[in-house]
């Protein structure tokens, strides 16, 4: 589906596809082919979450009204989430000690990623117009493209997304560079 015609669902259910994959290959290889998939996932759930947080949550919790815990309790998740990886990221990947944290992250992210689908998307799509859905997956873009690369635990609100996020995704952007200049 060409972008201009993309809706943030559409959008959303397809990154959850590549993020299972990615952690998928995470879990099943080892080495540069575990450390490359890490790092595309880490990356993708960095801003993934970022956007979620910034575009999607705050019109689910409008269209819930008084369900709006359901956003509250993926919040939560994602704040748990990012901590986690923060502390994985620091790991040797080839460790048992990563083998056993990542394991029970990836049971976390599938629950996660499945409580989205099943309880908040549906709200989203029976409240949003077609033109919403596709301006929220434009704004989904564009707030990826400025998000930081990497887990930044206790900045889940759309307010301290734009208020840190700009730094932050400035500041690991560059100690991307660094690594990938590192080799």
């Amino acid at each position: 589906m060409p972008e201009t015609a993309e809706n943030v669902i559409d959008l959303l259910l397809s990154q959850h596809d590549e993020i299972r994959r990615l952690a998928s290959n995470v879990e099943e290889n080892s080495g540069q082919v575990r450390k490359d998939a890490f790092d595309r996932l880490r990356e993708l759930l960095a801003v993934h979450e970022t956007a979620e947080e910034e575009i999607v949550h705050p019109f689910a919790r409008r269209a819930m009204g008084d369900r709006s815990h359901v956003v509250d309790d993926r919040l939560e998740e994602e704040n748990k989430a990012k901590s986690v990886l923060s502390d994985l990221e620091k790991m040797d990947l080839d460790s048992a000690d990563f083998q056993e944290t990542f394991s029970d992250f990836h049971k976390d992210l599938e629950a996660h990623a499945t409580n989205e689908e099943k309880k908040e998307f549906p709200d989203i799509r029976k409240n949003a117009t077609p033109e919403q859905l596709r301006g929220m997956a434009k704004a989904f873009r564009a707030a990826e493209a400025v998000a930081p690369t990497h887990p930044h635990p206790g900045v889940e609100s759309p307010t301290k997304n734009v208020v840190l996020g700009p730094m932050a995704a400035i500041a690991d952007r560059v100690r991307d560079a660094i690594g990938k200049a590192r080799g």
